[in-house]
């Protein structure tokens, strides 16, 4: 009988999955489109498509097991801020260095990816770019990167059928950026709702406690990723319908995007 498959595990298994949709989709790119602006200032389509390597040869940090406490993700992900220009240098780098055809390969190779998890536990830390972190966390961050940038690269264009996205790729990062939201500003005034994957309670003020809080804001998967990562704007998505927010304090505009 085969030993039990981790929650690292499965979210390395989860990422693959995801990167080969991706792959696909790039593959069948023609030179055109890899020459078009993407929606991201200052990179075109190649550019952007370079750039998910940099979250998908991330996953060798699971190598770098570490004894040092994990970094809460929330305070990890704020730390990126300061690595910009770097992030900026190697995606410039890999877009000159590395052909569309090495992309898709590279992107494609889930084996590699997941022997990267093998021997793992759920408890495991590692060491990547900004600090320690536990294992999963940090898979899920890959993750997020990979499925942030899909939707990107479809707005990028629109013209094109989108990148296909998995629901359980859809569900960990929705999930994570859930957490995040609770975990920069916690509190029990506001529920915030994006079902079918994630509930929070989250921004200071009076506690409710009994049936439907007062405060509500709920939203699909798919807004509150482009909400939670600045590609759109809250107001602007209440107007649109794309939210439903009611109550005096569900104005989630000034604690968005918890990731730019």
């Amino acid at each position: 009988m085969s030993p039990p498959v981790s929650k690292v595990g499965a979210a390395v298994a989860v990422f693959a999955e995801q990167a080969t949709l991706l792959a696909d989709w790039l593959q069948a790119l023609s030179d055109d489109d890899r020459a078009a602006p993407s929606v991201l200032p200052g990179w075109d389509v190649r550019a952007l498509g370079a750039h998910v390597l940099l979250a998908r040869d991330g996953l060798a940090h699971l190598r770098d097991v570490t004894a040092d406490a994990p970094t809460p993700v929330a305070e990890y992900v704020a730390r990126y801020r300061t690595a910009a220009a770097r992030i900026a240098e190697l995606t410039a780098t890999a877009a000159a260095d590395i052909a569309p055809p090495e992309v898709v390969a590279r992107l494609r190779d889930t084996a590699e990816i997941t022997r990267y998890a093998a021997g793992l536990s759920d408890r495991t830390v590692v060491r990547a770019g900004s600090g320690s972190i536990g294992a999963l966390d940090w898979v899920d961050t890959r993750l997020l990167e990979l499925v942030v940038h899909a939707d990107d690269l479809s707005h990028s264009l629109p013209g094109r059928d989108p990148v296909p996205v998995t629901r359980p790729a859809l569900r960990a990062t929705t999930r994570l950026l859930a957490g995040i939201l609770a975990a920069r500003v916690p509190g029990h005034s506001v529920e915030v709702r994006v079902p079918p994957f994630a509930a929070v309670q989250a921004i200071p003020g009076p506690r409710h406690t009994r049936g439907t809080p007062p405060n509500v804001v709920e939203t699909d998967p798919l807004t509150w990723l482009r909400l939670a990562t600045g590609r759109i704007g809250f107001a602007a998505a209440v107007a649109a319908g794309q939210v439903r927010a009611s109550g005096g304090r569900s104005d989630l505009a000034p604690y968005l995007p918890v990731l730019a």
